[in-house]
């Protein structure tokens, strides 16, 4: 309607005519603001006082800052530094090493529909008698929703249905963020299987490239070899950015002491409040390692912690949606999943406000001793999960850094 009155006033009344069109365009971009979970609410002064000027200037040189504190607060400025706005999806980005924007927020795949045999949830699952959803109806609700990072596995065993998803959705690959990691079993066997296993996956995701591809664990006398190979596949455009998972501060040294050439952009671990192993996060942060968070929401665990929960009613918030701006706020890559729609929403809207000072401390505060014996233990049975030293030591580092 405002383009049809444009038309008939743009010779008539040039003045009117740029008033209607400011109109049209004001409403396009509150329409686009609102629609996504990921964009932050904006105020009215962020948009620009529009002159005639203005009006002729590309609209990608108008930019529009966070609202203030005191209306809707915007990131710490403790994280801010870090992060930056990428246009598609209009979420915040954290750089690699490289300079790479990878989204602060990601769709984990782990557990979408398919549950891996030597999984810890696999003896307690029952069968149900609700219909399974596909992994591809799940995927497909995520792009919908606006997540364009995918956090996918050789383990998880749904790369297919990932790729599918992708696949229907028609978004250019180039707004995309695809990561996968490369299994134990795998690492084992070296060079020329985990060659293999990445030409699996690319042809499961759709794609001839990976923007991220990890060493699932540190395995024993393996994981070397297999960062090695890593960086070869990088050097042959197979892979953008290289990194590792689960590994401590150890791991990381004998990585370094080996000789590799590329340093690793991500280390994947287990990061949420009831695990904030403070020590390493601070190490793995000074060597310019990116932390991407699994378990970013504990699996639902914890959702009736008073804390949680009273910080979550200060702020009107659910407490998910509490846990998943304590990881952006303070930098790390939050990667929630669910396979529900209106969670996986949910869980993306954490950037419309901000935590007190206070209240990220409260949370900082609530990993026990009794969890950092906990992670140690996991540490040493999962380093030699699946492979032919499964259930033994064998080659484990005993002494680790745990908090």
């Amino acid at each position: 309607a405002a383009a049809k009155k444009l038309c008939s006033k743009i010779h008539q009344n040039p003045a009117a005519a740029m008033k209607i069109a400011f109109s049209a365009i004001s409403l396009i971009f509150s329409t686009a603001v609102t629609a996504s979970p990921f964009v932050p609410k904006l105020s009215s002064r962020a948009l620009p006082s529009l002159s005639s000027s203005a009006f002729l200037s590309p609209l990608t040189s108008i930019s529009f800052p966070l609202q203030s504190p005191s209306s809707s607060p915007s990131l710490s400025s403790s994280t801010t530094t870090h992060l930056n706005m990428s246009p598609l999806p209009e979420c915040p980005t954290i750089p690699l090493r490289d300079g790479t924007p990878h989204h602060a927020i990601g769709f984990g795949t782990y557990k979408v529909v398919y549950i891996p045999p030597s999984s810890s949830a696999a003896a307690s699952a029952t069968a149900s008698n609700a219909p399974l959803r596909t992994a591809t109806e799940c995927i497909a609700d995520a792009l919908k929703v606006g997540y364009r990072f995918f956090e996918c596995a050789e383990f998880y065993n749904n790369e297919a249905e990932v790729g599918k998803a992708i696949k229907e959705s028609g978004i250019a690959r180039e707004n995309l963020f695809l990561c996968s990691k490369v299994w134990t079993t795998t690492i084992e066997k070296g060079e020329e299987a985990i060659r293999a296993r990445l030409d699996h996956t690319l042809a499961d995701l759709g794609t001839d490239y990976l923007d991220l591809y990890l060493i699932h664990w540190p395995v024993p006398t393996h994981h070397i070899s297999a960062y090695k190979t890593l960086e070869k596949l990088k050097s042959e455009g197979k892979i953008r950015n290289i990194g590792v998972s689960n590994y401590v501060i150890e791991d990381y040294k004998e990585l370094l002491d080996s000789g590799i050439t590329v340093k690793p952009a991500v280390n994947q671990i287990e990061i949420n409040p009831f695990l904030y192993r403070k020590n390493t996060i601070e190490y793995f942060q000074k060597e310019n390692v990116v932390l991407q968070s699994y378990r970013s929401l504990r699996d639902g665990k914890a959702m009736d912690h008073p804390i949680l929960k009273t910080i979550a009613e200060s702020h009107g918030k659910t407490p998910a949606q509490i846990l998943g701006r304590w990881c952006v706020q303070h930098g790390f890559v939050y990667i929630p999943k669910s396979v529900k729609l209106e969670r996986m929403k949910e869980n993306a809207e954490v950037f419309d406000f901000e935590l007190t000072a206070k209240e990220m401390q409260e949370l900082d505060n609530l990993t026990t001793p009794e969890a950092l014996e906990t992670f140690k233990a996991l540490y040493h049975k999962c380093v030699n999960r699946d492979t032919a030293k499964d259930g033994t030591m064998e080659g484990v580092k005993m002494d680790i850094t745990i908090d």
